[in-house]
């Protein structure tokens, strides 16, 4: 049975989540906490007691957000599930959270009688069960376990040799990037070490619903040199621009003219994701980009593989891929690697400098 820690300053609330916790088998609120404080001297006193939290945001004494910060200074590894009414459509709350490290986020009703609706207990319940999938709390940073963690299989050391441009010295080249779970966080270490010039467009696909792709590219904007926008049906992909897929659609690059240029359609989601990184893969096959570097970070499930192995079978592909150590669910670049499709192994820290490599930029 999974233990959870439960931090809510509702009485009424705390009663009710525990209750629809409590009614999977699987789970059992361990601990409750009134407020951040009183749930990170939880945390600190038992780091491995836990398999998971449900946290609110606005809260006395310490919310939310400062309590996912000092989970973060203080290395506590645990997967957090945000339950508040803030993490709405749009809510800044929501992707600064995400930033944080938060593992998911489930909006909680702003009406008693909603909570106890089937909606809410399903999303609940769907987070928890992705949460827990996770490694099991590393209680010292010294295990042996995190000394051996890693690519097991990709061991060799040959040298790395970045593609160069195939074409007649004026092609366009692309960079297409996948993340999911952990995702928010991940971009904040890589796109704001990016320099203003990375010598082609790039494509962000973050599984995320409609409304808060925005929020997530103007955060990303706030901290980055390099110019992004959320992407828009019809925009034309243009050097040192990044866009980031607007999620509840389906991107896909097309050409007319010679052009490159982003169409987003209401097509039903493949594998309950929209956007989803394999269409937009897909999407780029046989297209006239000269170089294409896939970068594939954090998250669940497989999608970009399938769209990798296809886009490598018709078009000069370089793929990098993070690794297991520094993802927060070693999922998706778990699998575009053991596929045999990636060029590169990399830490989060040093994504960014690889994207620069491979475009070609000095």
């Amino acid at each position: 049975m999974k233990n959870i820690l439960l931090i809510d300053d509702s009485a009424l609330l705390r009663r009710v989540i525990s209750d629809i916790i409590q009614s999977d088998g699987r789970f059992q609120v361990k601990d409750i906490a009134r407020d951040g404080l009183e749930g990170l001297g939880k945390l600190l006193k038992d780091r491995c007691g836990y398999d998971a939290v449900i946290l609110d945001i606005n809260m006395p004494k310490m919310n939310g957000l400062e309590l996912l910060a000092e989970i973060g200074k203080e290395k506590i590894k645990i997967p957090v599930i945000m339950v508040s009414t803030l993490v709405k459509e749009g809510a800044a709350e929501t992707i600064k959270a995400l930033e944080l490290g938060a593992f998911d986020f489930v909006l909680k009703p702003d009406n008693y009688a909603k909570v106890r609706e089937e909606d809410f207990k399903n999303n609940l319940i769907g987070s928890l069960e992705a949460a827990v999938k996770l490694p099991a709390c590393k209680c010292t940073a010294d295990s042996q376990s995190e000394k051996e963690g890693g690519l097991k299989f990709y061991t060799d050391s040959r040298k790395i040799i970045y593609p160069k441009r195939t074409g007649t010295g004026n092609g366009k080249v692309l960079v297409a990037l996948a993340c999911s779970t952990g995702g928010p966080k991940a971009l904040q270490a890589v796109i704001p070490k990016l320099p203003n010039k990375i010598g082609g467009g790039m494509i962000i696909v973050q599984h995320m619903p409609e409304g808060f792709t925005k929020s997530l590219a103007d955060r990303l904007q706030d901290s980055s040199i390099i110019s992004i926008k959320e992407a828009s049906d019809g925009d034309m992909l243009v050097d040192n621009q990044i866009y980031v897929a607007k999620g509840g659609y389906q991107l896909r690059v097309k050409e007319q003219s010679g052009e490159n240029f982003i169409s987003l359609e209401k097509d039903p989601p493949r594998g309950g994701l929209r956007p989803c990184a394999d269409i937009m893969y897909e999407s780029l096959s046989g297209s006239s980009y000269d170089k294409i570097v896939c970068v594939v970070l954090t998250g669940m499930g497989a999608d970009a593989t399938a769209g990798i192995r296809q886009l490598k079978e018709t078009n000069n592909v370089y793929v990098i891929a993070q690794d297991e150590p520094t993802c927060t669910v070693y999922g998706m670049p778990r699998m575009v690697a053991e596929a045999g499709l990636v060029d590169e192994v990399l830490p989060l820290d040093q994504i960014a400098d690889a994207i620069v490599k491979a475009t070609g930029v000095h």
